[in-house]
């Protein structure tokens, strides 16, 4: 179902987001170790042009002591040592800078990637919502030429709001009863892509929303719902699992016992109560 892609490429937007953030932190504090080593690496190079790093036959020459110069050999041989630490330390966080910055395109490019992914997802939804309108329009005009009473008569069923089912009477308590009870408060509201609340939902929306009642965080996908619980068997189904359909999963409602579930089914239904088998079904979780 083109509506659940578009939830689960927004889920895997959000991720990548939050990593893409952390790379950026990361390679601000590479950029600033990398400038702190690069000022001692200049440092020592302008040193060495105004000739405070002589040769050592050099200094030797020039000393007036040279016995006491070589005494000192031992220590410039250790700020040599240490001028070649220096420079090994540069090459090694300007190479640890790359890596990050590579990292960090490579996000990038799969941001770029997973909003091209949206787009496509949501241009498929308008496209099939647009011609799913016409189809409409086309009948309703047809019918309105057939007979004009009758196209009058539903053009006042039309006018009159849908008065939610009547919620049946379900054994549930605890957090499972506070999840049911808000599925079955929305029974009659409208089926709307990617909404979760207050009066329009898609599937995940609803059954996020109800669990959220619970204080179980659920993320907005119907696949990404099904890892979010304790796998249940069909025969094992309580009040407030969550039940999944199709392959692969494209939608979920929760149960509410007697065999039945709520969900969010399309635009043309809404919020309803129908039986648990009535779509091909996948599996369930119980989130908790």
């Amino acid at each position: 179902m083109a509506s659940e892609r578009y939830n689960e490429a927004r889920e895997e937007l959000k991720a990548t987001q939050t990593r893409l953030s952390s790379l950026r932190a990361d390679l601000e504090r590479q950029q600033a170790k990398v400038e702190s080593v690069r000022e001692q690496v200049a440092a020592a190079v302008v040193s060495q042009y105004q000739g405070q790093a002589l040769s050592t036959t050099s200094q030797v020459f020039l000393s007036e002591d040279p016995d006491a110069f070589l005494d000192q050999l031992a220590t410039v041989s250790a700020y040599n040592d240490q001028q070649g630490e220096m420079m090994a330390d540069f090459a090694t966080q300007v190479k640890q800078l790359e890596l990050r910055e590579a990292a960090a395109k490579r996000e990038l490019a799969e941001v770029a990637e997973t909003k091209e992914k949206l787009a496509a997802e949501k241009a498929e939804i308008d496209e099939k919502a647009g011609a799913a309108e016409e189809l409409l329009s086309d009948l309703e005009a047809e019918a309105e030429a057939e007979a004009a009473a009758a196209a009058r008569a539903q053009a006042a069923s039309r006018s009159v709001d849908r008065a939610p089912a009547p919620a049946p009477d379900v054994a549930a308590s605890g957090r499972a009863g506070a999840a049911v009870s808000y599925g079955l408060a929305q029974v009659g509201d409208a089926y709307v892509y990617g909404a979760a609340g207050p009066d329009a939902f898609d599937c995940s929306g609803l059954t996020m929303m109800a669990w959220a009642q619970a204080g179980v965080s659920l993320p907005h996908s119907s696949s990404g719902q099904m890892s979010s619980g304790t796998p249940v068997s069909s025969s094992e189904l309580a009040p407030g699992d969550l039940v999944f359909y199709y392959s692969p999963v494209s939608h979920v409602g929760m149960y509410i016992g007697n065999g039945q579930i709520v969900h969010a089914a399309n635009p043309s239904s809404g919020v309803e109560v129908v039986d648990v088998m009535s779509m091909p079904y996948s599996g369930a979780v119980r989130p908790g």
